[in-house]
């Protein structure tokens, strides 16, 4: 495991999110690294509003979809 996901799943915890939550967003930051092709950890606001725009003009996603794809910021290197 990395460190990012690492902390990623102990600032969920502290936040007392349930493992369902906590699985939907790792797998929401991998689809975002994913797409970029790029770790999490080096992706900004530019990176998150291109995605956005990707899962709604491309994927046509409802906004719900895409509030839960926007809720987990990645975690920048400490």
């Amino acid at each position: 495991m990395t460190p990012l996901r690492r902390r990623m799943l102990e600032d969920m915890q502290i936040r007392n999110l349930s493992a369902g939550t906590q699985a939907i967003y790792l797998a929401q930051v991998s689809q975002f690294a994913r797409y970029f092709g790029k770790p999490p950890d080096v992706l900004g606001e530019q990176e998150i509003r291109a995605y956005q725009l990707h899962l709604t003009q491309e994927k046509k996603l409802a906004p719900s979809t895409i509030t839960v794809a926007r809720k987990e910021k990645p975690v920048s290197r400490s």
